[in-house]
């Protein structure tokens, strides 16, 4: 077996591109960065300081953390508040070695709050444009639609973008799950396949197994964000094998939400070995603890992952990536080039 050394681990990780499959661009909100969008839209935030913020990430579940979340994401209300937030992780991923991202955007927790759609839009849209400027980094939004409101509502969102779907890659799912099946959206998912949209859903992640099925069957989906339950079904879990139906995968937010008791408890590894396409992602990352340079680096540290495994899943988040063909083989070829040349000028790692 291949040892991969910790101390290897950071650099392996920073030399490898990667894409980033699973992020909420509400949850890269920093608690420096609400504080200051606070004082600069007069928004006043219940707690006292910027620790006494930090301090209230320590949740129960999925549903404390969104609590959270949504009130967090008052401060956010103009375009320069959607730009600089979308800024600021990107750069951040840019100096991860990062390449591609793929960002959820959830516009009900803003047009709830009276913000403009195309506000919500624009300040996003002007940030990722930059990043391709200056960092050749690419990007795609997934617009998506919270499953703890009505389908009703969620419809009237995506009626709302059809007019600039130009800048939208696919519709996804997010929120609270519990109670919450995929099979509530299906009329919502079909009008958005029918309007030439991508769909993916979270699913499986506090749901039962039943629900990743659901956004297989009746979403379409093509692929399962989370999707760690699944298993507790082994046909689902051959099936998700056989389709190589991608799972964007967030360690770090599974252990903060309650999904494993710890990292060394997951189960990523065993889905890697059992021929899965698992990718690793940071979900919202402001909140559960690190971008996904720290996502991967304390998996392997846990779960003991040789530098195989790594540099599978960095290829993988650009094999499950919406991104065409001849772009994804170009960034699978960029990842096998840089761990040679990693090899090349680190020696080729120990084995046992």
């Amino acid at each position: 077996m291949t040892d991969a050394a910790p101390d290897r681990i950071p650099a392996l990780v920073h030399a490898l591109p990667k894409a980033e499959l699973h992020l909420h661009i509400e949850g890269t909100l920093e608690p420096e960065m609400a504080f200051a969008m606070a004082r600069r839209n007069g928004v006043k935030l219940r707690f006292e300081s910027i620790s006494d913020l930090r301090a209230a990430y320590n949740f129960d579940d999925l549903q404390s953390f969104l609590d959270l979340y949504y009130e967090t994401a008052s401060v956010l209300r103009t375009e320069r508040d959607f730009h600089d937030l979308a800024a600021a992780y990107l750069d951040r991923m840019a100096a991860e070695n990062v390449r591609h991202v793929e960002i959820f955007f959830d516009p009900q927790t803003h047009t709830s709050r009276g913000i403009a759609y195309d506000t919500v839009l624009d300040g996003l849209c002007a940030a990722l444009d930059e990043a391709e400027a200056d960092h050749g980094l690419t990007s795609r939004l997934i617009l998506c639609f919270l499953r703890d409101r009505s389908a009703e509502e969620a419809m009237a969102v995506l009626e709302a973008a059809l007019p600039r779907l130009d800048r939208i890659a696919g519709v996804g799912l997010d929120s609270a799950e519990s109670g919450n099946p995929p099979s509530k959206f299906e009329a919502v998912f079909a009008r958005a396949r029918a309007e030439g949209l991508t769909t993916v859903a979270h699913a499986g992640e506090e749901g039962p197994p039943a629900y990743i099925r659901e956004a297989l069957d009746l979403l379409h989906v093509t692929r399962i964000d989370h999707g760690v339950r699944c298993e507790g079904d082994p046909d689902l879990v051959a099936r998700l094998r056989i389709e190589q139906m991608p799972l964007t995968v967030c360690p770090l937010s599974n252990i903060r939400l309650r999904v494993f008791d710890s990292l060394a408890d997951h189960n990523i590894k065993r889905l890697l070995d059992a021929g899965l396409l698992v990718t690793v992602n940071s979900d919202d990352p402001a909140y559960f603890g690190g971008y996904l340079s720290t996502n991967f680096i304390e998996t392997q540290r846990a779960l003991a992952l040789d530098e195989a495994d790594i540099v599978t899943l960095a290829k993988n988040g650009f094999t499950a990536s919406l991104l065409p063909a001849e772009k994804k083989a170009a960034h699978l070829a960029a990842v096998d080039a840089a761990y040679r040349e990693f090899q090349e000028s680190h020696g080729r790692p120990s084995t046992a």
